[in-house]
């Protein structure tokens, strides 16, 4: 779809009055006595996202009513009204005065979120009316933010057909190309020469070629690499998952959407940073020369990995990246992966559980998360577990066969490839399991906002 955008901020438009259930009579009290009697009589209850339409004495409209219920349910969901506000008809909105207390960014993000429809292979309504942006609110940045999701959610809602390594590269070069980025791909057995060899064996089965992107922009400042795993469909390999748990193996290059969401963000919005993206992108795919469970592999920066199960191949690909990235010494490393199932077990399909061994950018992204309500837990490296991971064998083992602490074990698998440099790693799910406000069904992004909002505390910009 194309990119939210605000309305016009000089055009007229009716006003949407914010209803909590603690300030209702003080809202109810500023309308008309008419207006009022029809909001009685209605029985209108401010519940959240509750809408009533008010009558103009045209017989028309002369605006609305949106109720967002008491701070428990506020506490509860997100994007209440600005989901709301994008249900009703046709017409352009403005908030009106009497919302104290509340989130005008929340709430004009949750309008262009709504807006979102995936509708590249079946036509969708669009919302009918438009909003103006809340007054202190930054409009741009809001429709930057808003456009870097829309990035995001379509990558990962395309099936894998549609969305195989080269599309994701294409994906890249377009976005490359908008924002005058530099954009380099190595392909095919070009990864042996350029010493990618986990990213060329994981992919080398599939009949698209593996590759790895490398996207760059800015000349100036620090310098923050973004690391996403694009694993455009993973079968598990050799190890072959059951059926029912390929029905979302299309999301598994989340990673990869989100950090390309996350740049369309940075350099829509021109922060002075130098950013770096990799994407590892592969097909985890079964044929005769798919690698196999017992091989052992040497990784771009020599460390031997023993392969217990070819379903584990994330952490493959990932680790030549986060090798390569290290190379530069970044200011700061993110890697951004739909790693592991443990991980949803742990904390469910709505919050990114992220990894850092620093105290204080653990802090920052945490009070950044609760401030755009974009929930991330940290969940540690915890070093009594990095045996678990070492091989008899080999340096490393890709699946420790404990069964236990499956996300951290994976996290400790990552961080060996980043030679000690400053590091941050989001174990995220990049799926939304049902509708909600501003949040349909399908692909989303997680970690994203939180981690934009936390980079003035993370990097000096």
């Amino acid at each position: 779809m194309t990119d939210p955008v605000f309305a016009d901020a000089a055009a007229p438009a009716l006003p949407v009055h914010l209803c909590t259930v603690e300030r209702f009579e003080v809202v109810l009290g500023a309308l008309p006595a008419d207006r009022q009697a029809w909001v009685r009589a209605s029985g209108f209850v401010p519940a959240p996202g509750a809408t009533l339409l008010l009558p103009g004495a045209d017989g028309g409209i002369s605006g609305a009513l949106v109720g967002l219920g008491d701070g428990t349910a506020r506490a509860r969901q997100r994007f209440v009204a600005g989901a709301a506000i994008a249900r009703l008809p046709k017409g352009t909105w403005e908030l009106a005065g009497g919302a104290e207390g509340l989130d005008p960014d929340e709430t004009g993000l949750g309008w262009l979120l709504s807006t979102y429809r995936f509708d590249r292979y079946a036509a969708k309504d669009p919302v009918a009316g438009v909003f103006k942006a809340p007054a202190g609110t930054d409009p741009a940045r809001l429709e930057a933010i808003a456009a870097g999701e829309v990035l995001t959610r379509d990558l990962i809602n395309t099936p894998a057909a549609d969305m195989g390594p080269a599309e994701l590269e294409d994906a890249a070069r377009r976005l490359a190309d908008s924002f005058g980025a530099c954009v380099s791909v190595t392909t095919g057995s070009a990864l042996l020469d350029a010493n990618l060899p986990l990213i060329h064996t994981v992919g080398r089965a599939a009949a698209r070629e593996p590759r790895l992107i490398e996207l760059a922009w800015g000349a100036e400042g620090p310098a923050l690499t973004l690391v996403g795993k694009g694993v455009c469909f993973d079968t598990g390999g050799l190890n072959l998952k059951p059926g029912a748990s390929m029905a979302l193996m299309k999301k598994d290059m989340g990673g990869a959407a989100t950090v390309l969401g996350l740049a369309r963000m940075i350099m829509a919005l021109g922060l002075k940073l130098r950013l770096r993206v990799l994407i590892p992108t592969v097909e985890n795919a079964v044929s005769g020369n798919a690698f196999r469970p017992g091989d052992i592999l040497t990784a771009r920066n020599g460390r031997t990995v023993e392969i217990n199960n070819t379903d584990a191949e994330g952490r493959l690909v990932l680790a030549d990246a986060l090798a390569l990235a290290a190379e530069e010494a970044p200011d700061l490393t993110v890697s951004m992966a739909t790693l592991t199932g443990a991980a949803r077990v742990a904390v469910g399909p709505d919050i990114a559980p992220f990894y850092t061994d620093s105290a204080a950018d653990a802090a920052a992204l945490a009070a950044a998360a609760e401030r755009v309500r974009d929930p991330v837990w940290q969940l540690p490296f915890h070093a009594p577990y990095e045996e678990l991971i070492e091989s008899g064998i080999a340096d490393l083992d890709n699946a420790p066969s404990s069964g236990m602490a499956g996300s951290i074990t994976a996290a400790l698998f990552l961080r060996r490839f980043t030679a000690g440099q400053r590091y941050m790693h989001f174990d995220i799910y990049g799926w939304q399991q049902k509708d909600a406000p501003a949040r349909p069904k399908g692909g989303v992004g997680q970690g994203a906002r939180a981690l934009l909002e936390a980079l003035p505390a993370l990097l000096p910009l």
